[in-house]
C-alpha cells in the first residue's frame, strides 16, 4: 500500500516537471501516449473483470480524447481539424460501446486509431516543432 503511494507520487511529480518544460507538440504527444496507456489498462482490467478500475482507465481515455478535440482549431485548421474532430468523435462513441459491451477488441481498434494519429504528429515536420516551441515562448512573455 505504502509502495503504491510512493509509486503514485513519484509518477505525478515525473510528469509534472515533463509537462513545465514541454512544448505545445510535445504536450499533445503526451496525450496520446497518456490515452494509449490508459486505454492498455482499462483492456487489463476488463480482462481481469474488474469493472470499476476499467470504468474509470475508459472515462480517463475519454477525458484525454474530449481534451484533445477541445484543443482543435476548427476555425482556421481546415481540413485537417474537421477529419481530427470526427476521428476523436468516433473513438469516444466507440469508447463508450466498449466499455457497454466488456469487448477489448474495440479498444484495440481506438488503441490503433491512436496510434496511427499519434504516429503522423510524431513525424511532424521540425520547423512546425520549433513554431510550437517560439509560439510558447512568446505566450511566456
Amino acid at each position: 500500500m505504502v509502495r503504491n503511494r510512493f509509486l503514485q507520487q513519484y509518477a505525478q511529480t515525473n510528469m509534472q516537471t515533463g509537462v513545465e518544460g514541454a512544448t505545445p507538440h510535445r504536450l499533445v504527444q503526451m496525450l496520446y501516449e497518456g490515452a494509449l496507456d490508459i486505454i492498455a489498462q482499462a483492456k487489463g482490467a476488463m480482462i481481469r473483470k474488474d469493472y470499476e478500475i476499467k470504468g474509470k482507465r475508459i472515462n480517463h481515455a475519454i477525458t484525454i480524447i474530449t481534451g484533445l478535440r477541445g484543443g482543435l482549431d476548427l476555425e482556421h485548421g481546415g481540413e485537417v481539424a474537421e477529419n481530427l474532430n470526427a476521428l476523436y468523435d468516433f473513438m469516444v462513441r466507440r469508447l463508450f460501446q466498449a466499455s457497454a459491451k466488456n469487448d477489448t477488441d474495440i479498444l484495440d481498434e481506438v488503441a490503433e486509431l491512436l496510434r496511427e494519429v499519434k504516429a503522423g504528429w510524431d513525424e511532424m515536420p521540425d520547423n512546425y516543432r520549433r513554431m510550437s516551441k517560439e509560439a510558447l515562448e512568446l505566450q511566456k512573455k
